[in-house]
């Protein structure tokens, strides 16, 4: 995974742009729960004599999301926030070519899956039926390795809640070896976002400051272990499998990037910093 923050000065007629990589085990997410998860961290920080064990963090939790407008979208969280105001979103199948990802205008949340694990072992995706995965093109069930990521919004916390039933599920989006976001100038001046449960605060850019773009792609594999109840399966139906389909048909692969890209669960190489070294292009 990484991002790039692209500027450019007409008047000199030269480029600059800022890349940070990074990458993910499980998961990365955008939008209303990364804010939530936000200001936990940053009220633990603060105040950690409220965060003595699992029951007060949990009410703490709760008492934020309510705050944040999780719950109450049309009275205190602004249409500017939803996903699709934010960014356009893009996907690579395995065509090898880019598409545009329709975004509903309710969605709030999206999350972008590795493992069918989300906020404390849940898994977003569900088992779509065999109708919705011929209509939606999606590969039944799910696979740790066959290079894909599910893509997952949510409108809510009402709507997260619904997970913990047998059967529940996000908003299924689509299934792909690539993600790219590219965020709308002056929708507003900041995104939540999160990895693996790390959330972060990042800069958007205004009317005239360039544009930043979040992309995901497959960076490599790792043997992992597994109970024999684990819902994550492989593509031998072994959760413990590392063959892997091929998803080399990008066109763009970052080969000269590949140590770059072991820098897994660093939130914190993706924060948008003053200092760092520019790369000039004539």
């Amino acid at each position: 995974m990484h991002f790039t923050v692209c500027q450019r000065q007409i008047q000199k007629i030269w480029e600059y742009s800022y890349t940070y990589r990074g990458g993910f085990w499980n998961y990365f997410s955008m939008g209303m729960d990364a804010q939530v998860s936000y200001a936990f961290h940053s009220q633990r920080k603060l105040h950690p004599e409220k965060f003595k064990n699992q029951l007060s963090n949990q009410k703490q939790y709760l008492k934020l999301a309510c705050t944040q407008g999780w719950f109450c979208a049309s009275l205190s969280h602004p249409m500017s926030r939803n996903i699709a105001h934010l960014a356009k979103v893009k996907i690579m199948k395995k065509s090898g070519k880019w598409e545009t990802l329709e975004i509903p205008q309710s969605i709030r949340s999206i999350v972008c899956l590795n493992l069918p694990s989300f906020s404390g072992g849940l898994n977003p995706w569900g088992t779509p039926s065999k109708r919705k995965q011929r209509k939606r093109d999606l590969v039944l069930p799910p696979l740790v390795d066959d290079g894909l990521l599910e893509i997952v919004g949510f409108k809510d916390a009402w709507h997260g809640l619904v997970l913990l039933s047998p059967k529940g599920h996000g908003t299924r989006l689509a299934q792909a070896h690539r993600v790219r976001f590219k965020f709308h100038r002056g929708a507003t001046d900041h995104a939540y976002m999160r990895i693996d449960g790390e959330p972060w605060k990042q800069p958007l850019p205004q009317e005239d400051d360039g544009k930043v773009v979040v992309e995901i792609s497959h960076a490599g594999q790792v043997k992992m272990l597994a109970t024999k109840d684990c819902i994550a399966k492989g593509i031998n139906d072994s959760p413990m499998s590392t063959t892997c389909t091929d998803s080399s048909s990008s066109d763009d692969s970052d080969d000269d990037f590949t140590e770059e890209r072991r820098n897994f669960g660093a939130a914190l190489s993706f924060r948008y910093m003053n200092d760092v070294k520019k790369t000039v292009e004539a």
